[in-house]
């Protein structure tokens, strides 16, 4: 738990909302306490912003009731609903099991309150230390901007550093609680965090920076891919078919990313990189009246013209 002297720090102007009803993720930590902070006092008539309070508690630390037990207090003091599961998961679970445990209870709940988004504390150093985590595993382009709002989950702090989050919380005497596993440098994300950057950025503070605008203009770059990939789609038959011959013609890797968008467009999220490639490849070479299976609940269906996805 922690207070702090009151400094000047006036960040809610810079945090923008869209009018709507929101699942706001909050862990306890000091990020989403700010969020939680800001965001309460938007919750004015005008505003047209109402909020849940979501808390879920992984069940990798002994102590991780006590960060429930301050969020549904503070959602109290805010006059918020306050919803929250626990995971179970065990302190030996992996980053990407609690992260995946984490984002189904969201999507349950937002599907419970019919709400129209998501909302969650990433910051900027976020953006760098994910960045730089999926460079470590080797990644595409999209890996290297992928922290973004997109897909009904809002991220309105991407803008600001956490040292500005700590200032505000420090300023208007903000209590939150500090997860002892992110000081555990025996996960990747937290060896980035605490290790890799902070080395980076005292021993080459110039290739710090560099770093961090080559992220930016990725993140650019990837906007301008997607809007043209948007295009090309919106020339196609309709949503679930591809002209087989745009993609022949296409050079591979412009063609890969073209049916990855179109997999994207349909629901499909959790392909991996060897299922696109055959996918890709199979619109180029598959022979009529042939189809490929893409996981247990989705097929690619071809003739001599086109391919079409089809439930399985």
């Amino acid at each position: 738990m922690h207070t702090g002297r009151i400094i000047s720090v006036n960040i809610e102007k810079t945090i923008h909302v869209p009018a709507g009803t929101y699942i706001l993720a909050v862990s306890g930590g000091v990020d989403s306490m700010v969020l939680l902070d800001i965001l309460s006092k938007l919750q004015a008539p005008s505003s047209k912003i109402a909020l849940t309070v979501a808390h879920f508690d992984h069940g990798i630390r002994t102590d991780s009731h006590l960060d429930r037990q301050l969020v549904a207090r503070k959602a109290r003091k805010y006059g918020l609903p306050f919803v929250y599961s626990n995971g179970n998961l065990g302190a030996d679970a992996s980053e990407e099991k609690a992260r995946n445990a984490r984002y189904e209870f969201l999507r349950k709940v937002q599907a419970q309150a019919g709400a129209d988004g998501i909302i969650t504390a990433h910051h900027m150093n976020d953006v760098l230390e994910t960045a730089t985590h999926n460079l470590l595993r080797g990644t595409g382009r999209r890996g290297m901007a992928s922290l973004k709002s997109v897909d009904g989950i809002i991220r309105p702090l991407l803008h600001l550093p956490k040292s500005k989050l700590k200032a505000y919380a420090d300023a208007n005497s903000l209590e939150w609680r500090e997860d002892s596993t992110n000081l555990d440098t025996r996960y990747r994300r937290n060896y980035i965090r605490h290790k890799l950057l902070p080395a980076m950025q005292l021993k080459s503070p110039q290739k710090f920076e560099q770093l961090r605008a080559i992220i930016k203009r990725q993140a650019d770059l990837n906007r301008a891919i997607d809007n043209s990939l948007q295009t090309m789609l919106h020339v196609q038959p309709d949503i679930k078919t591809l002209r087989r011959h745009d993609v022949i013609i296409m050079p591979h890797n412009v063609a890969r990313e073209l049916v990855g968008e179109w997999l994207r467009k349909n629901g499909l999220r959790e392909f991996s990189r060897l299922h696109l490639e055959r996918a890709t490849m199979a619109l180029k070479t598959a022979r009529p009246h042939t189809s490929l299976d893409l996981g247990k609940n989705h097929r690619i269906e071809f003739d001599k013209k086109h391919a079409t996805l089809k439930k399985a």
